[in-house]
């Protein structure tokens, strides 16, 4: 077996599946019309015909939602755990899973106390009359969360936590790849998992229609279904009268997994490829990754950052605050992975509507950094042979001149911009 020596002998010749999926995304869940103080004005004068606008009016609501929790454990026979501090959630999720025989429902609902975004009322004295009122102001507080983890049909494992505290704001975390799972078990399509990954599949090109499947219309239909089956903090007339819950984009993961035919093909080539690229994250290489046009002004910091985690060492670029993330998996793929924090990096809104637009954004990154990467590490193995070319060399006792040196010059070259 030879080790290929450049990005562009790796992508040609020892990639055995390829594919492009949303990996995880976590979703804010919230109300539109309660997210500003004005909002929750009319909610409790218009809606809800309070004399005096106070949130001390929910808190029958608040204690319902708590009540309709704890039935809801009881009624299904599920655990309600209290998360201890620094304890890993998904280490407790992966040992329910173990034990979980059904195609869909409850593993077990989690609580633990987190910070979270919260109205709530201030008392107030009129500098004229000297009486008090009632004043709704946002902000944060520490509150139970409810955590639901779930296993869904089409959709795999996930969870929906909701916070117990007015205006009951909650976050939707899925994976699309355990999405692709299901999806190609429900089609008997044979495949082999990898981590968080497929690692082979029997029909490639079904695969990735899957992937591209996996729409926002999906997304909202999964959180319908169990808006349903969960307790709700909201009563029936309020989701009638227009207070229902809609998805933005908190935080979305698109990856590029190319599988290798062999391990140490992927490794040395990957080790190699990060010491050629340790400039990738100065402004001129994050400009043509992420395509965009950087200037003094633009926030964030540029650098490169080389992890090791263990024995696996994988290449960070920032953006603002968004970054790429490239590592060689489980040993058997180099996955490539744009993590989105914030969609109004690249002009676009949160509401999960504009998923098609930023999966564009996000996988396209990938493809340029590949790109940037496969013309940086090829020009410098170029370079050591165009070099090799003009030494002196000894074949079977027979020196051999070099050729007469070259000299190249470029000019007009843009400068890059400066850090």
């Amino acid at each position: 077996m030879t080790i290929a020596r450049s990005v562009a002998d790796v992508l040609a010749d020892h990639v055995v599946l390829e594919y492009e999926a949303i990996d995880r995304m976590y979703l804010n869940v919230y109300v539109p019309h309660l997210q500003a103080v004005g909002g929750v004005l009319g909610y409790l004068r218009v809606h809800r015909g309070q004399r005096f606008a106070s949130t001390t009016a929910v808190a029958p609501m608040t204690e319902a939602f708590v009540r309709n929790v704890q039935e809801f454990v009881a009624s299904e026979g599920i655990d309600l755990i209290t998360f201890e501090k620094g304890q890993r959630k998904d280490d407790v999720t992966q040992a329910y899973l173990r034990k979980f025989k059904k195609t869909e429902g409850v593993l077990y609902v989690g609580k633990a106390q987190e910070k979270a975004r919260v109205m709530r009322t201030e008392r107030r004295r009129c500098s004229r009359t000297g009486a008090t009122y009632p004043w709704i102001v946002e902000s944060t507080a520490m509150v139970n969360q409810y955590y639901f983890y779930c296993v869904d049909e089409d959709f795999g494992p996930f969870f929906l936590k909701f916070c117990s505290y007015f205006p009951y704001n909650a976050k939707l975390c899925i994976n699309g790849h355990e999405y692709l799972k299901r999806q190609l078990a429900k089609r008997r399509v044979a495949f082999e998992a990898l981590d968080n990954g497929i690692k082979s599949c029997a029909d490639p090109q079904l695969l990735q229609r899957l992937s591209d499947g996996l729409t926002a219309e999906k997304i909202d239909r999964l959180l319908r279904k169990w808006l349903r089956r969960l307790p709700h903090p909201f009563p029936a007339r309020d989701r009638a009268a227009g207070y229902r819950y809609q998805l933005s984009i908190l935080q979305a993961e698109f990856s590029l997994t190319q599988v290798l035919d062999h391990p140490v093909t992927g490794r040395i080539f990957f080790e190699e490829v990060i010491r050629e690229n340790l400039d990738i994250g100065r402004p001129s290489q994050v400009s043509l990754v992420f395509d965009r046009r950087i200037n003094r002004r633009t926030p964030g910091r540029f650098r490169t950052r080389v992890i090791t985690d263990g024995v696996v060492p994988s290449l960070h670029v920032d953006y603002r605050k968004s970054r790429i993330k490239q590592y060689h998996k489980e040993g058997e793929a180099l996955r490539t992975e744009t993590t989105i924090n914030d969609t109004r990096d690249f002009g676009i809104g949160r509401r999960i509507e504009n998923l098609a637009e930023l999966r564009e954004i996000g996988f396209a990154a990938n493809r340029r950094l590949l790109d940037v990467e496969r013309i940086g590490h090829d020009c410098f193995i170029g370079e050591a042979a165009f070099q090799d070319m003009q030494k002196p060399v000894v074949v079977a006792d027979q020196r051999a001149a070099a050729l007469p040196k070259l000299s190249m010059s470029f000019q007009g070259a843009p400068k890059p911009v400066e850090e």
